[in-house]
């Protein structure tokens, strides 16, 4: 680690990490010496798979961050989000950056976005674990039964008490040859900065967790037979993730069942394969989810009741502060899951603010909508807001997809009701030729109370459902505009 006046800190990348020299990045203080950053290769879409770069630093007051692409010529540049509004500036092959708060960021030499450059700039960490301090179980890199090493923790646990557990797990690559630490109650987890984890992080039926650090989780390598998440919450309460980074996992980036009281908070994402989502939830309530960056290969955030196992509703979700890109399917989707055997489930008071949308890519019409409720399975969703959501200009797909519908691939039975869902001030800039939907399926199963206000398509605002290229089927009710 790396430290100049307190100010900037940078993480070397440990032997044997994938790196990528599209970009080479340097930062410093203002008048202070530049620094270099480890750039590491992260895949990125599953429809034709590339390989981009990512580089990480924290920071508190204002740096300078200088930028060299490598691929070619550089003729155009462009940072999103766009709402950032970070200054820079370029030339010949160089782009010079000044960031005075944290972001997270897309850098994209001649309008690339599949070989661009995920600039992560955090602020300094808080209170993070003293690795010689006598109440932490401090694990040296290498290949390990992890298992093995809660022996560590027992240890740990006799001079500290049970509620100040600390794993650490130092700079350098780890690879657990039994694949999932399942960590257990009253712990700290903490993935030093240079510390990269080959191996699944597993929360079944404790609490109090706090999962953190600016290490990794890289899976790139894993079979995708395994479906191994980079974080699995099952059956748990009190559970923290945060600021840790997940790289191509070969099924969800954090996996959440029948739990409540979980905060997500920092975390980024990049995946590749089928049904690898960023972030999805079956049954759980009371869950926060904020600052989040998700570059992924199916849904980024998705919001479900009974799936498999896990039985019930699911409510109190709020997402603050995200960046979600979806190379494959929805930026948000609601409602597909539920209790097709009963009489389904209630998916409500569900929250979203301050919303970059940089992508969606669907190449199926049954999959489309950057804001999407889809109510299947018997299930009812009711009261959710989007407020504040910017969508920049994507690929393939519609804007809006609100419906009570029924997918013969997932869904045994329709969905019941979509009610009172709100947008507030969300703006799209692009062209979109395919209408949004706002349909119920039948009489019996309808979608009614859905509000817009201070919708804006390419700048102009939106007072009625054919303004807005809205597909509207009898089923309906109660849908303004203002």
């Amino acid at each position: 680690m790396n430290e100049t006046l307190t100010s900037l800190i940078t993480y070397p990348a440990p032997d044997g990490a994938a790196l990528n020299d599209d970009f080479s990045v340097r930062v410093r203080t203002e008048e202070g010496k530049y620094q270099d950053l480890f750039t590491y290769l992260v895949r990125v879409d599953m429809h034709d798979v590339r390989e981009a770069s990512m580089a990480t630093f924290d920071f508190t007051g204002v740096v300078e961050v200088e930028i060299t692409y490598r691929r070619e010529a550089l003729h155009q540049v462009d940072i999103r989000p766009l709402a950032s509004h970070i200054d820079f500036n370029y030339d010949s092959n160089k782009i010079w950056l000044r960031l005075d708060r944290p972001c997270n960021l897309s850098i994209e030499a001649n309008g690339d976005r599949f070989h661009n450059l995920h600039l992560f700039a955090h602020a300094l960490e808080e209170d993070a674990p003293d690795p010689e301090s006598s109440d932490v179980a401090f694990i040296e890199p290498g290949e390990y039964e992890i298992q093995n090493k809660i022996d560590l923790l027992r240890h740990t646990s006799q001079a500290a008490g049970p509620a100040k557990r600390v794993i650490y797990f130092g700079p350098g690559m780890h690879r657990f040859q039994d694949g999932l630490f399942h960590v257990p109650s009253n712990a700290t987890v903490y993935l030093a900065g240079g510390s990269v984890i080959i191996g699944s992080l597993v929360c079944d039926h404790v609490e109090n967790v706090h999962i953190r650090g600016r290490g990794m989780v890289y899976l790139r390598d894993i079979e995708k037979s395994t479906y191994w998440r980079s974080v699995q919450i099952n059956y748990s309460s009190h559970i923290t993730v945060e600021d840790i980074i997940s790289i191509d996992p070969p099924h969800y980036s954090i996996h959440l069942g029948k739990s409540e009281n979980v905060r997500i908070r920092g975390f980024k994402s990049f995946s590749t394969r089928g049904w690898c989502d960023g972030i999805d939830m079956m049954s759980c309530k009371n869950v926060l989810i904020e600052d989040v960056f998700l570059r992924t290969s199916d849904d980024c955030i998705a919001i479900y009741a009974s799936r498999g196992e896990f039985k019930g509703d699911t409510s109190n979700v709020r997402v603050n502060r995200a960046v979600l890109w979806a190379d494959v399917a929805h930026p948000v989707m609601i409602g597909v899951h539920g209790d097709h055997e009963g009489e389904g489930d209630t998916i409500e008071n569900i929250s979203f603010h301050h919303i970059d949308i940089l992508e969606h890519h669907e190449p199926q019409d049954g999959y489309w909508g950057c804001l999407a409720i889809n109510a299947g399975d018997q299930n009812t969703v009711r009261n959710v807001s989007f407020n504040d959501v910017r969508i920049e200009p994507f690929e393939l797909g519609r804007l809006f997809d609100i419906r009570v519908f029924h997918n013969p691939k997932y869904n045994p039975v329709p969905g019941s009701r979509v009610e009172n869902v709100y947008f507030n001030d969300v703006s799209y800039q692009g062209t979109c030729d395919n209408p949004s939907v706002i349909a119920g399926y039948d009489a019996n199963r309808r979608v009614t109370g859905v509000h817009f206000r201070n919708l804006l398509i390419n700048g102009e605002p939106i007072m009625n459902a054919e303004a807005g290229n809205f597909q509207c089927n009898e089923f309906q009710s109660n849908v303004t505009f203002e």
